[in-house]
């Protein structure tokens, strides 16, 4: 899944947020665009926010978005 942060007024640190996402999923990517952090993984919106708060940032809902699936399935079966 993928999912964009709007990003308030203070920076997450990106670093401390991979390596607590990549302890939950070590496919997982996450990336700053502009005000927007950006993250796919296989976690889920609410276990997505509690990593976010675990690793320093937390967030509110409202900040959260789930983009659509854009998977086709081919590379896992």
């Amino acid at each position: 899944m993928e999912f964009h942060i709007a990003i308030g007024a203070t920076l997450p640190d990106l670093v401390r947020i991979d390596e607590s996402l990549r302890a939950m999923d070590p496919a997982a990517l996450a990336d700053i665009d502009g005000a927007t952090l950006r993250v796919a993984t296989s976690l889920g919106a609410a276990e997505l926010q509690f990593l976010l708060a675990a690793a320093g940032y937390p967030i509110a809902s409202d900040q959260l978005t789930q983009l659509p699936s854009i998977c086709c399935g081919g590379c896992s079966g």
